[in-house]
């Protein structure tokens, strides 16, 4: 065995984002600078890490626009990294906007067994005041020095857990959140301080036993996102329905209600063979209480723990494995 090392592979991103001027802050195009150019930018972060840092890009894409054969390589190369005795941890830049997709989909199907974790920015690499490598250095700290297995998510000196972090503002430095918890750890000038007992909040492996089978899928199953409010109609789950989608997410009202016109259209929806879940659009609190729309429509228990955009994530991949089955 060689020396132990710490993997970390570029996506793309704002971290990864060029402008025009140091003072532009808006305005950037993502995923314009190498993640190698990224760790040139920390030039002691290796002896930080204590171990050396290899460097892969798997993309160079803005997070918005994510897709799923960027999905299965990311997976791919975290697989085989963590099947490396020689790999000590991986480290994933990303960008904000979908990175809590990204940490759900790595959290339900990689074997936690050594850390993952992903950081971001949300000013591009170019700026004046840049908050990547910042961000990037907390990263290894906690991949490499942090002591814990398992998926999170590293930003503005916090460690969120994969299940719970979401984005919360679209332009502030501190974006991102754990609204019902927090942050689960605070990396304090390249000491992590865990807020948590190990253990006691410690994502568990929901690995799939077809990874393999689904990972040669060439999409996952479509899932949308229909939201229930003030003179919500039928029209757009009938659209949905005839156009062949497969899984329907709705971010209700207050304790996951949903408009009487909606409802119905949600009702046939499920009478053909459509999977039809049910959440909350509040950004705190979560849905409890017996399913709505007559008791008639699936809500599985982890979806009430879980936001909208990650419940979408978390149908398509229930939805493949029964395709596979």
């Amino acid at each position: 065995m060689g020396q132990e090392k710490v993997v970390i592979l570029g996506t793309g991103g704002t971290i990864a984002g060029r402008a025009d001027s140091q003072s532009q802050g808006v305005g950037y195009r993502a995923g314009q600078i190498t993640v190698q150019s990224l760790l040139s930018a920390v030039p002691d972060l290796e002896q930080h890490a204590r171990c050396p840092l290899q460097a892969l890009q798997i993309a160079q894409v803005d997070s918005k626009d994510m897709d799923w054969p960027i999905w299965r390589a990311l997976l791919a190369a975290c697989l085989q990294a963590l099947a490396s005795p020689d790999t000590r941890a991986v480290v994933i830049t990303h960008g904000t906007d979908t990175l809590e997709e990204t940490a759900w989909l790595l959290h339900r199907l990689l074997p936690a067994t050594k850390p993952v974790v992903l950081t971001c920015a949300m000013r591009p690499a170019t700026a004046l005041l840049a908050d990547g490598p910042q961000n990037l250095r907390d990263a290894v700290t906690v991949a490499a020095r942090g002591g814990r297995a398992g998926v999170w998510v590293v930003a503005g000196g916090e460690v969120h857990a994969a299940q719970h972090v979401q984005k919360v503002q679209p332009y502030r430095l501190n974006a991102l959140s754990s609204p019902e918890g927090g942050p689960l750890a605070l990396v304090e000038e390249g000491v992590v301080r865990w807020l948590v007992p190990a253990g006691a909040a410690a994502p568990s492996h929901e690995g799939l036993q077809q990874l393999d089978a689904l990972l040669a899928l060439p999409c996952l199953p479509w899932v949308e996102v229909v939201f229930s409010g003030a003179l919500a109609r039928a029209d757009a789950v009938d659209a949905l329905v005839a156009a062949g989608v497969r899984g329907i997410v709705v971010a209700g009202t207050g304790n996951a209600t949903v408009h009487a016109a909606m409802e119905s259209a949600l009702l046939r929806a499920r009478a053909l063979g459509v999977r039809v879940w049910l959440g909350t659009r509040c950004a705190q609190g979560l849905p409890v209480g017996p399913a709505p729309l007559e008791n008639e429509v699936a809500q599985p228990s982890d979806l009430a723990r879980l936001p909208i955009a990650k419940a979408r994530i978390a149908l398509m991949l229930e939805l493949a494995v029964q395709s596979l089955s």
